[in-house]
């Protein structure tokens, strides 16, 4: 049995598998023509938890084939910013793709933290992405909120909550060996309460 928890295995990597948030990355939408065109600004991705943030940061950097860089703002301090920065730096002196720097939880970064960030994303040696469940105009220091885009993640829908439940008993192996077969949709939903992951966590202790 595999030890990775089933939002893990699940874990998609490209748009067309991304579950939710149509209304920034479905056909034609805003986010999807900045990923499609490599004109990715630096953001930060606001919403409640398990609406698919740091999945989408991962399947950006992804498709666009640029390094990926992730801090957690509870664990990191400047001294880590800065080391993940000069690596970028040095490796758009040699020609490589921009770096993505994924900051999740952004909000718990203090003043001098995000201060650290402007240099680097306004001259373009990291294009950041930012994670948070609080509202960034309160939580983001102003200078750095001016140099990004802000995009808005919703809870999923009880179809698309549904659409994952299936395709999780369709495509994961450990699963499949369970043979499960769901009734009763909606206590799995009114346990996940919209947030993906604790759908999973629900459906994998069954």
């Amino acid at each position: 049995m595999s030890s990775q928890p089933l939002a893990e295995r699940l874990r998609p990597t490209s748009l067309d598998d991304y579950i939710g948030q149509k209304h920034l990355v479905g056909e034609g939408a805003i986010l999807r023509r900045a990923i499609e065109s490599n004109t990715l600004p630096s953001m930060i991705l606001w919403g409640p938890p398990g609406v698919g943030k740091t999945t989408l940061a991962s399947i950006i950097s992804h498709q666009l084939k640029r390094p990926f860089y992730q801090l957690s703002a509870i664990s990191s301090g400047v001294k880590d910013i800065r080391e993940v920065i000069d690596k970028a730096r040095n490796q758009g002196l040699f020609g490589g793709n921009n770096p993505i720097l994924f900051i999740d939880e952004i909000h718990r970064f203090s003043k001098s933290q995000q201060d650290s960030l402007l240099g680097a994303v306004e001259r373009g040696d990291i294009t950041l992405i930012g994670a948070t469940t609080e509202n960034p105009s309160f939580e983001v220091i102003s200078a750095l909120l001016s140099r990004c885009q802000v995009y808005i993640l919703k809870h999923l829908e009880k179809d698309e909550l549904i659409g994952l439940l299936h395709m999780a008993l369709k495509k994961d192996a450990v699963l499949k060996k369970k043979n499960i077969r769901i009734e009763e949709y909606e206590a799995l939903l009114r346990v996940s309460g919209g947030d993906a992951r604790k759908l999973l966590n629900a459906l994998e202790l069954v």
